[in-house]
Protein backbone atom coordinates (compact mmCIF):
# COMPACT_ATOMS: atom_id res chain seq x y z
CA UNK A 1 0.00 0.00 0.00
CA UNK A 2 0.66 3.74 -0.68
CA UNK A 3 0.74 5.99 2.37
CA UNK A 4 -0.09 9.61 1.23
CA UNK A 5 -1.75 12.44 3.14
CA UNK A 6 -4.52 14.84 2.02
CA UNK A 7 -3.57 18.24 1.56
CA UNK A 8 -6.28 19.73 2.40
CA UNK A 9 -4.64 20.74 6.14
CA UNK A 10 -1.39 22.37 4.48
CA UNK A 11 -3.33 25.09 1.99
CA UNK A 12 -0.15 27.68 2.86
CA UNK A 13 2.58 25.40 2.18
CA UNK A 14 3.48 25.60 -1.21
CA UNK A 15 5.29 22.15 -3.33
CA UNK A 16 8.15 22.21 -2.37
CA UNK A 17 7.37 22.66 0.81
CA UNK A 18 5.06 19.70 1.17
CA UNK A 19 7.72 17.42 -0.51
CA UNK A 20 9.91 18.44 2.61
CA UNK A 21 7.26 17.27 5.17
CA UNK A 22 6.67 14.29 3.25
CA UNK A 23 10.26 13.25 3.58
CA UNK A 24 10.64 14.33 7.03
CA UNK A 25 7.79 11.81 7.76
CA UNK A 26 8.53 9.28 5.75
CA UNK A 27 5.31 9.46 3.50
CA UNK A 28 4.85 8.43 -0.20
CA UNK A 29 3.31 11.73 -1.62
CA UNK A 30 -0.23 13.18 -1.57
CA UNK A 31 -3.75 13.51 -2.26
CA UNK A 32 -3.05 17.13 -3.65
CA UNK A 33 -6.02 19.33 -2.96
CA UNK A 34 -6.80 21.26 -6.49
CA UNK A 35 -8.98 24.28 -5.02
CA UNK A 36 -9.55 28.12 -5.01
CA UNK A 37 -6.58 28.98 -2.27
CA UNK A 38 -4.30 26.23 -3.07
CA UNK A 39 -1.06 26.64 -4.72
CA UNK A 40 -2.38 23.87 -7.25
CA UNK A 41 -5.66 25.77 -7.56
CA UNK A 42 -8.27 25.34 -11.14
CA UNK A 43 -7.30 28.36 -12.68
CA UNK A 44 -3.26 27.27 -12.78
CA UNK A 45 -3.57 23.30 -12.93
CA UNK A 46 -2.47 23.28 -16.55
CA UNK A 47 1.06 24.41 -15.81
CA UNK A 48 1.14 23.78 -12.24
CA UNK A 49 -0.28 20.57 -11.25
CA UNK A 50 2.88 18.63 -13.67
CA UNK A 51 5.12 21.07 -12.45
CA UNK A 52 4.29 20.04 -8.92
CA UNK A 53 4.14 15.62 -10.13
CA UNK A 54 7.22 16.27 -11.63
CA UNK A 55 8.77 17.83 -8.36
CA UNK A 56 7.35 15.13 -6.38
CA UNK A 57 8.87 12.41 -9.13
CA UNK A 58 12.46 13.76 -8.14
CA UNK A 59 11.83 13.78 -4.53
CA UNK A 60 11.11 10.06 -4.78
CA UNK A 61 7.46 10.86 -4.00
CA UNK A 62 4.43 10.85 -5.67
CA UNK A 63 0.52 12.35 -6.44
CA UNK A 64 -1.60 9.70 -7.10
CA UNK A 65 -4.87 11.63 -6.53
CA UNK A 66 -5.86 14.92 -6.55
CA UNK A 67 -9.19 16.10 -4.71
CA UNK A 68 -11.36 19.08 -7.08
CA UNK A 69 -13.56 21.58 -5.15
CA UNK A 70 -16.85 21.23 -3.46
CA UNK A 71 -18.54 22.00 -6.57
CA UNK A 72 -16.81 19.68 -9.13
CA UNK A 73 -19.67 17.53 -9.77
CA UNK A 74 -20.38 16.98 -12.91
CA UNK A 75 -18.36 16.54 -16.51
CA UNK A 76 -19.56 19.96 -17.74
CA UNK A 77 -18.76 21.97 -14.83
CA UNK A 78 -15.88 24.70 -16.40
CA UNK A 79 -12.91 23.42 -14.34
CA UNK A 80 -13.42 19.48 -15.14
CA UNK A 81 -11.91 18.81 -18.54
CA UNK A 82 -9.38 21.34 -17.71
CA UNK A 83 -8.37 19.90 -14.71
CA UNK A 84 -8.31 15.90 -16.29
CA UNK A 85 -6.11 17.53 -18.94
CA UNK A 86 -3.85 18.78 -16.56
CA UNK A 87 -3.61 15.28 -14.83
CA UNK A 88 -3.15 13.44 -18.21
CA UNK A 89 -0.35 15.25 -18.63
CA UNK A 90 1.25 15.22 -14.78
CA UNK A 91 0.67 11.16 -14.92
CA UNK A 92 -2.00 11.47 -11.49
CA UNK A 93 -4.77 9.21 -12.94
CA UNK A 94 -7.28 9.40 -9.32
CA UNK A 95 -10.03 12.11 -8.84
CA UNK A 96 -12.30 12.44 -6.23
CA UNK A 97 -15.13 14.92 -7.03
CA UNK A 98 -17.21 16.86 -4.31
CA UNK A 99 -20.31 15.85 -2.87
CA UNK A 100 -24.13 15.72 -4.28
CA UNK A 101 -26.63 16.80 -1.26
CA UNK A 102 -29.58 14.99 -0.13
CA UNK A 103 -32.24 17.27 1.74
CA UNK A 104 -34.34 15.05 3.85
CA UNK A 105 -37.83 15.33 3.03
CA UNK A 106 -37.23 17.59 0.01
CA UNK A 107 -34.75 15.30 -2.42
CA UNK A 108 -36.69 12.46 -4.29
CA UNK A 109 -33.67 9.72 -3.40
CA UNK A 110 -33.90 7.35 -6.64
CA UNK A 111 -34.48 10.22 -8.84
CA UNK A 112 -31.37 11.95 -7.82
CA UNK A 113 -29.77 8.29 -8.16
CA UNK A 114 -30.44 8.36 -11.62
CA UNK A 115 -29.42 12.40 -11.95
CA UNK A 116 -26.13 11.56 -10.72
CA UNK A 117 -25.91 8.57 -12.71
CA UNK A 118 -26.52 10.36 -16.05
CA UNK A 119 -23.81 12.66 -14.28
CA UNK A 120 -21.49 10.00 -13.85
CA UNK A 121 -21.92 8.59 -17.57
CA UNK A 122 -20.24 11.79 -18.85
CA UNK A 123 -17.64 11.54 -16.29
CA UNK A 124 -16.80 7.77 -17.48
CA UNK A 125 -16.30 9.32 -20.69
CA UNK A 126 -14.42 12.18 -19.44
CA UNK A 127 -11.90 9.86 -18.04
CA UNK A 128 -11.75 7.45 -20.39
CA UNK A 129 -10.37 10.37 -22.86
CA UNK A 130 -7.75 11.21 -20.72
CA UNK A 131 -7.34 7.70 -18.58
CA UNK A 132 -8.39 9.16 -15.31
CA UNK A 133 -10.58 7.38 -12.70
CA UNK A 134 -13.42 9.34 -10.94
CA UNK A 135 -13.30 8.32 -7.57
CA UNK A 136 -16.55 9.23 -5.27
CA UNK A 137 -15.77 9.26 -1.48
CA UNK A 138 -18.08 7.74 1.33
CA UNK A 139 -18.89 11.19 3.42
CA UNK A 140 -21.15 10.68 6.43
CA UNK A 141 -24.20 13.57 6.63
CA UNK A 142 -26.51 14.35 4.41
CA UNK A 143 -24.97 13.34 1.48
CA UNK A 144 -25.49 10.67 -1.60
CA UNK A 145 -23.29 7.87 -1.64
CA UNK A 146 -22.84 8.18 2.16
CA UNK A 147 -21.25 4.53 2.79
CA UNK A 148 -20.42 2.02 0.63
CA UNK A 149 -24.46 0.66 0.53
CA UNK A 150 -25.27 4.00 -1.06
CA UNK A 151 -22.39 4.06 -3.18
CA UNK A 152 -23.36 1.18 -4.59
CA UNK A 153 -26.52 2.99 -5.97
CA UNK A 154 -24.67 5.31 -7.39
CA UNK A 155 -21.34 3.42 -9.28
CA UNK A 156 -22.59 -0.44 -9.17
CA UNK A 157 -22.59 -1.37 -13.76
CA UNK A 158 -20.00 1.99 -14.47
CA UNK A 159 -16.53 0.56 -15.81
CA UNK A 160 -14.16 0.45 -12.49
CA UNK A 161 -11.75 1.14 -15.01
CA UNK A 162 -13.04 4.37 -15.05
CA UNK A 163 -15.21 4.99 -11.91
CA UNK A 164 -13.98 4.42 -8.54
CA UNK A 165 -14.96 3.82 -4.96
CA UNK A 166 -12.96 5.89 -2.15
CA UNK A 167 -13.95 4.16 1.05
CA UNK A 168 -13.71 6.34 4.25
CA UNK A 169 -13.22 4.18 7.36
CA UNK A 170 -13.79 6.66 9.93
CA UNK A 171 -16.65 7.94 7.42
CA UNK A 172 -18.42 3.99 7.52
CA UNK A 173 -17.66 3.78 11.95
CA UNK A 174 -19.52 7.47 11.41
CA UNK A 175 -22.84 5.33 9.65
CA UNK A 176 -22.71 2.05 11.55
CA UNK A 177 -21.50 0.35 8.20
CA UNK A 178 -19.08 -2.79 9.09
CA UNK A 179 -15.97 -2.65 7.19
CA UNK A 180 -15.95 -5.72 6.39
CA UNK A 181 -19.20 -5.79 4.67
CA UNK A 182 -18.74 -2.34 2.92
CA UNK A 183 -15.52 -3.56 1.78
CA UNK A 184 -17.00 -6.97 -0.12
CA UNK A 185 -20.13 -4.07 -1.61
CA UNK A 186 -17.25 -1.94 -3.26
CA UNK A 187 -14.77 -4.47 -4.08
CA UNK A 188 -14.59 -3.86 -7.53
CA UNK A 189 -14.04 -0.74 -7.90
CA UNK A 190 -11.91 -0.24 -4.46
CA UNK A 191 -9.84 2.73 -6.16
CA UNK A 192 -8.30 4.69 -2.84
CA UNK A 193 -8.99 4.55 1.29
CA UNK A 194 -9.13 7.00 3.78
CA UNK A 195 -8.00 6.50 7.59
CA UNK A 196 -9.50 8.57 9.96
CA UNK A 197 -10.53 8.10 13.52
CA UNK A 198 -14.19 9.20 15.20
CA UNK A 199 -15.92 8.77 18.30
CA UNK A 200 -19.83 8.68 17.99
CA UNK A 201 -21.12 10.43 21.23
CA UNK A 202 -24.75 10.86 22.69
CA UNK A 203 -25.68 14.78 22.90
CA UNK A 204 -28.78 15.66 24.76
CA UNK A 205 -31.14 17.88 21.73
CA UNK A 206 -35.04 18.91 22.96
CA UNK A 207 -36.32 16.15 24.86
CA UNK A 208 -34.30 13.54 23.44
CA UNK A 209 -30.74 12.05 22.83
CA UNK A 210 -28.76 13.25 19.57
CA UNK A 211 -25.81 11.95 17.79
CA UNK A 212 -22.53 14.11 18.07
CA UNK A 213 -19.34 12.88 16.30
CA UNK A 214 -15.50 13.89 17.48
CA UNK A 215 -12.69 13.17 14.70
CA UNK A 216 -9.75 11.84 16.68
CA UNK A 217 -6.21 10.94 16.47
CA UNK A 218 -5.72 7.88 14.83
CA UNK A 219 -6.53 4.60 17.67
CA UNK A 220 -8.58 7.09 19.70
CA UNK A 221 -11.69 6.39 18.43
CA UNK A 222 -13.90 3.61 17.32
CA UNK A 223 -12.40 2.13 14.03
CA UNK A 224 -11.22 -0.95 14.37
CA UNK A 225 -7.64 -0.44 12.66
CA UNK A 226 -6.60 -4.10 12.91
CA UNK A 227 -9.48 -5.33 11.05
CA UNK A 228 -9.88 -2.28 8.78
CA UNK A 229 -6.01 -3.45 7.40
CA UNK A 230 -6.24 -7.46 7.41
CA UNK A 231 -9.57 -6.99 5.54
CA UNK A 232 -7.63 -4.90 2.82
CA UNK A 233 -4.47 -7.30 2.66
CA UNK A 234 -7.30 -10.03 2.55
CA UNK A 235 -8.65 -8.68 -0.50
CA UNK A 236 -4.89 -7.46 -2.12
CA UNK A 237 -5.28 -3.76 -1.76
CA UNK A 238 -2.44 -2.23 -3.17
CA UNK A 239 -3.53 1.11 -3.53
CA UNK A 240 -2.86 4.77 -1.83
CA UNK A 241 -4.55 4.99 1.76
CA UNK A 242 -4.77 8.95 2.47
CA UNK A 243 -4.29 10.33 5.71
CA UNK A 244 -6.46 12.95 6.66
CA UNK A 245 -5.67 14.71 9.81
CA UNK A 246 -8.92 16.30 10.04
CA UNK A 247 -8.90 15.32 14.32
CA UNK A 248 -9.80 17.95 16.95
CA UNK A 249 -6.58 19.28 18.85
CA UNK A 250 -5.23 22.35 19.99
CA UNK A 251 -3.69 24.22 16.90
CA UNK A 252 -0.47 24.14 19.05
CA UNK A 253 -0.68 20.41 19.28
CA UNK A 254 -1.29 19.65 15.75
CA UNK A 255 2.32 19.63 14.33
CA UNK A 256 2.55 16.49 17.34
CA UNK A 257 -0.72 15.05 16.24
CA UNK A 258 0.41 15.02 12.58
CA UNK A 259 3.07 13.32 13.46
CA UNK A 260 1.73 10.30 15.60
CA UNK A 261 -0.93 10.29 13.17
CA UNK A 262 1.68 9.44 10.27
CA UNK A 263 3.85 6.90 12.60
CA UNK A 264 0.57 5.21 13.74
CA UNK A 265 -0.05 4.22 10.12
CA UNK A 266 3.20 3.74 8.83
CA UNK A 267 2.72 0.66 11.46
CA UNK A 268 -0.74 -0.27 9.92
CA UNK A 269 0.65 0.31 6.27
CA UNK A 270 4.05 -1.73 7.59
CA UNK A 271 2.20 -4.56 8.59
CA UNK A 272 0.15 -4.93 5.62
Amino acid sequence: MQLIVFSKMFRDKGVPQLAELALAHGFDGYDLAVRPGYPVNPDNASTALPAAAQLMVTEGLSIPMVTGNFDLLRPDHPTAEPILAAMDKADVRLIKLGYFRFVPLETDYWQLVGEIRRALEGWQELGNRYGVKICYHTHSGNFMGLNCAALMHLIRGFDPQHIGAYIDAGHMVANGEDFPLGLAMVQDYLSIVAVKDVLVLRGEGDGHGTETRRWLPAGEGMVDWTTVFSELRRVGYGGPVSVHCEFEVPEDGFTRAFAREIAFFKRMVGES
